[in-house]
């Protein structure tokens, strides 16, 4: 008789021939405890089991006894728990197991009744229990001579007890584990196989690398970033750092840095003037430097220093340098190259930095810092990424990105669109986008928030982040004698303002006009035309949002501000009135304006016009009206003295109520920022003597460049010197100036060190003129706000122009009159913001954030309409992975599928439900369900208790944090919910509640496949497969019970 599972079914045939006290002698190369658990499962009585299996199967190949490849997609999945517990049972009670070397002998042997099999294996599909597989040619015979019985007990006689080996690798199978465990199991197969590091820790370790000052300076999660980005850097020639402020992107590029120069690599640092000096600090053999047994020895530039054609750059003589020679380029602050806008007569920044650095000479490697390289265009990244590809668009195809451009501007297309929403929300743009720019996110780009590091990293060695209090907000007048006297009121008048002598072309004869376009306006690369009289407008406008903010800083800027507006005016009115010369038949084509013949000819700084091309009696006109209205300010703005400005008053209230009452104990330290020099010096000059005389404390002006000063006798006026002695425990000073006495307590800076600095000394931080970009209030507010900090509470303080907002965005308004703003990037996308509805809807987002910002501090990656790529990459899964050690990673290959954990909910407004982890065992569409799921083929999909999809399988990020976060320190099982657990479904028996959630997903996996199959019709490659979708195509990795 044959029995091939279709019209007899082997598993019916065995229990149809076994009595009460039969004897089941099975020979097979190996068996599932699946199939053994249908079969001893129905066992009712006294029979007696002996199992021979094959030496080297036991020996090599221990996952098959666990979980056979061709049971993974039955429906039965989830009752892995009762079928292994059950067969751990009957192994203790009725079965005995020997392992011998058995050749080709496969059979099960019933009293007289034998079944030859064909495989020589036990599974499911043998058993006719599941369709998968095949063809299965099963003989039955009838032995009456017990020939077969015979064979087997000489086999089972030089057979070895392996019993026992057996029960231990079914106790370690048994798929109920801690939530640890299962997390790790489960990102050790998503990221097994995905983008494997070549470096390894112990190629670090024979560089010298991690016995390096800066590496021991890190902490853990600081780390896992150098390792990343170190490996992003050598696979793909760059990486950006977008850690979030406060989380030491500094410290982390210096550990790359050293890195490479200890391979003997040169290294560029290109960043902002005003962070200059943080860099050039840890290149010093300074007592000051902390980094100073490294030897740091890279070069430092500004990124001006690029548009220069010549000069010292610091010590560095700019016509010497050789910009084709570096081996590693680190940019800081790099979202200042988010725009690559060409120019008619010189080269620019950006090209400086792509044609004569990247591109030329040696291969050069880049590492990007910014903690916004995406702020509110997708398409920022594109002239960054541009430096790490070196302009290649296709230099990602081999990771499945055929386009950067093409992927950047879709990307850009579904985000503009997603603006358009009535309420746009960051989890609905992320289910709209490709795979592809969460791809190219996730290959270039780390990126961690304060929450993640908080969620998923131990702080106990380091301490927590400070607990922010709620701002403080405070609103002054200007004079303490006139309230009258308010910013409404200059406001109107600087309305009145012309300031048109900023535009010289539109003075100029109409007729001479196009001469004049000619030889300024510019050809954009995209063909625009870019008038220069536009721009000259443009600036007029800047310049009233100058005076407005010069206003909102302090009275005493503001005076400065119109004395040198009042001097320019009256420079030019003399000039007028002194023009006699007119010159011939001139072309200003062929004219040399830099000629000092025709210096009192013209005007204009960089755009230059003959006086006698202008009409110079309505110029004069505007000039004489703009003079009155500003000495008319001035003298009223000079009657404010230091007595009378409100302002400065309260700010002094403001720190000697809390030098009253300290936040922290005994901790008396404020920094007060402004974002002009003129500001800082005029506070510094007013107060410091003030409080060291009132209170013995010393206060520091920092503003750049050779300018600061300090109270603290015996304390260097060099950035490092003043800051080391305003936070000695962040600074390490007992290491660096152990004979230092004093400290300073008082903090008047500019925004020089609104970045790349720990000041975590102090828990008190004053904005004496509130940024209209709420991301600078977060930065500077980042130098107090930060891991591992002593004090336990930290304070903001925002003087605020006006106590209405509404009032402020009106004056705002006001002030930018019909300033546009002008795209004239080649990217070929539209202002986001214009495009929702103009400048008034630019400021009331503004307005929204300002608003959020007196209730509460906020993250930078939580500012409303921002895009935080901390939300769409996996690079602390694939560092967490990649520690998996090599023995938890063998345990792992003996985890049963549906290997699962019960835990409770730790996570507030978090739904109780099942977080299931499944494979996807169909290979068709791969491309277009990876572009929807970067995962795929695994899936991770939340599902709460009633049915709905809470983490759709798209966010893979979003459900890889909860994981995390759930799984988080759970390394035993909870004995209270495996009890509650056995109760309700007779210990995973019934299934039923979780099994109908496992469908729930696998309907909704399926609508991803429909819809990756309608995405691959349009594919010009697509290949059409006549399979359909179905559920049995999941395999079931693991899942997490959670209650509340």
């Amino acid at each position: 008789m044959i029995i091939n599972n279709q019209d007899y079914f082997l598993v019916n045939e065995i229990l149809s021939k076994v009595n009460s006290n039969s004897e089941i002698l099975i020979c097979s190369n190996n068996f599932s405890f699946n199939a053994l658990f249908v079969l001893l499962d129905q066992f009712k009585g006294n029979q007696r089991v002996r199992i021979i299996i094959n030496t080297s199967d036991l020996d090599n190949n221990k996952a098959l006894f666990i979980h056979n490849p061709i049971e993974v997609r039955t429906d039965s999945a989830l009752q892995g728990y009762y079928r292994l517990n059950t067969v751990l049972k009957k192994f203790q009670d009725s079965v005995e197991v020997r392992k011998s070397n058995i050749g080709g002998l496969s059979f099960v042997v019933i009293d007289e009744h034998v079944f030859m099999l064909a495989p020589n294996t036990v599974h499911e599909a043998t058993l006719g229990i599941i369709k998968e597989g095949g063809p299965y040619l099963i003989s039955y015979i009838s032995d009456s001579q017990f020939s077969y019985k015979q064979t087997f007990n000489n086999q089972w006689n030089a057979a070895v007890d392996c019993k026992e080996e057996l029960i231990s690798l079914y106790d370690q199978a048994n798929p109920l584990k801690p939530a640890h465990d299962i997390y790790q199991y489960t990102i050790s197969k998503i990221f097994q196989d995905r983008d494997e590091s070549d470096l390894k820790e112990e190629r670090l370790t024979r560089t010298g690398f991690k016995s390096s000052v800066i590496w021991s300076k890190l902490f853990n999660f600081q780390k896992d970033a150098v390792l990343g980005a170190i490996d992003k850097i050598e696979k793909y020639n760059g990486c950006i750092i977008a850690d979030s402020v406060g989380l030491g992107k500094t410290f982390e590029a210096l550990a790359v840095i050293k890195y490479y120069e200890l391979r003997n690599d040169r290294v560029l640092v290109l960043a902002p003037k005003k962070l200059r000096d943080n860099w050039i600090a840890y290149t010093k053999n300074y007592t000051t430097n902390i980094l100073e047994k490294d030897r740091f020895n890279y070069d430092v530039l500004n990124h001006t220093d690029l548009g220069r054609e010549g000069g010292l750059s610091g010590d560095i003589d700019l016509d010497k340098v050789h910009w084709g020679n570096y081996d590693l380029v680190v940019i800081d602050e790099s979202h200042n190259f988010r725009n690559n806008n060409p120019s008619k007569d010189h080269v620019t920044r950006y090209e400086r930095l792509m044609n004569q650095i990247i591109c030329a000479g040696v291969k050069t490697k880049v590492l990007l810092l910014s903690a916004t390289p995406v702020n509110t265009r997708l398409n920022d990244l594109k002239n960054q990424v541009a430096f790490i590809t070196e302009s290649n668009d296709q230099a990602l195809k081999e990771e499945g990105i055929t386009s950067i451009e093409l992927t950047l501007r879709q990307a850009q297309t579904k985000f503009n669109n997603w603006l358009k929403d009535s309420d746009p929300s960051r989890d609905s743009l992320i289910n709209r986008l490709d795979g592809d720019y969460f791809k190219l996110l996730d290959l270039l780009t780390i990126s961690r928030s304060r929450k993640h590091i908080e969620k998923y990293y131990d702080v106990s060695d380091i301490g927590q982040f400070p607990e922010r209090l709620k701002p403080k907000s405070m609103y002054s007048e200007f004079d303490t004698q006139d309230k009258e006297f308010s910013i409404t009121y200059l406001n109107d008048q600087l309305q009145m303002l012309n300031l048109q002598f900023y535009s010289p072309l539109f003075f100029v004869h109409k007729h001479l006009q196009p001469k004049y376009a000619e030889k300024y306006d510019t050809i954009t690369k995209n063909g625009t035309k870019f008038s220069q009289l536009e721009r000259e407008e443009s600036i007029i406008t800047l310049m009233r949002v100058n005076l407005l903010k010069r206003l909102e800083s302090s009275i005493h800027s503001f005076c400065l501000t119109l004395n040198s507006v009042l001097n320019r005016v009256n420079f030019l009115i003399e000039k007028i009135d002194n023009h006699k010369e007119f010159l011939d038949d001139v072309d200003i084509m062929d004219l040399d304006f830099d000629d000092e013949e025709l210096r009192d000819s013209v005007i204009g700084g960089k755009v230059k016009v003959l006086l006698q091309d202008i009409d110079q009696v309505k110029m004069k006109g505007f000039l004489e009206s703009d003079k009155a209205i500003i000495e008319k300010l001035l003298g009223r703005c000079e009657e404010i003295t230091v007595s009378r400005d409100q302002k400065l008053q309260d700010l002094i209230h403001l720190i000697e109520e809390k030098i009253d009452k300290p936040l922290n104990t005994e901790n008396k330290k404020v920094i007060v920022f402004s974002a002009f020099a003129d500001t800082v010096r005029y506070l510094y000059d007013n107060l410091a003597s003030y409080f060291q005389n009132k209170h013995q404390l010393n206060a520091a002006m920092v503003v750049g460049g050779d300018a600061n000063k300090t109270k603290l006798i015996g304390c260097k006026t060099d950035l490092q010197s003043i800051l080391t002695n305003f936070s000695p425990l962040s600074k390490s000073r007992d290491t660096v100036m152990p004979k230092q006495k004093g400290n300073i307590d008082l903090l008047f800076c500019t925004d020089c060190i609104s970045e790349g600095q720990n000041l975590q000394d102090c828990d008190f931080l004053v904005n004496y003129d509130i940024h209209w970009n709420p991301v600078r209030i977060i930065q500077r507010f980042g130098r107090i706000d930060r891991i591992g900090s002593q004090n336990k509470y930290i304070q903001l303080v925002n003087f605020y122009p006006t106590r209405e907002l509404d009032q402020y965005i009106d004056l705002v308004q006001r002030v930018k009159g019909r300033m546009q703003i002008l795209d004239i990037s080649a990217t070929g996308d539209d202002n986001v913001i214009d495009e929702r509805s103009g400048q008034q809807k630019e400021l009331e987002y503004r307005k929204k954030q300002l608003e959020r910002m007196r209730e509460s501090v906020v993250d930078l990656e939580d500012l409303e309409g921002g895009i935080s790529i901390t939300d769409l990459t996996f690079n602390d899964f694939k560092i967490d992975a990649e520690r998996i050690s090599a023995t938890d990673k063998l345990r792992y290959e003996q985890f049963a599928s549906a290997s699962f954990s019960l835990i409770r909910n730790n996570i507030v407004d978090h739904e109780a439900g099942v977080l299931f982890c499944v494979k996807d065992l169909n290979n068709t569409n791969f491309d277009e369900k990876l572009k929807l799921n970067l995962l795929h083929p695994y899936a991770l999909i939340y599902i709460n208790k009633d049915g709905e999809i809470i983490v759709p399988a798209r966010t893979g990020k979003r459900a890889l944090d909860l994981f995390k976060k759930l799984a988080f320190g759970k390394e035993t099982i909870d004995t209270e919910l495996l009890k509650e657990f056995n109760i309700s479904t007779k210990s995973g028996r019934y299934m039923s509640e979780y099994t109908e959630l496992l469908n729930v997903v696998k309907s909704h996996l399926s609508g991803e496949e429909k819809e990756a199959q309608i995405s691959s019709i349009f594919n010009a490659n697509a290949v059409f497969s006549g399979k359909s979708s179905s559920a049995n195509q999941y395999e079931v990795l693991s899942y997490l019970i959670v209650s509340a």
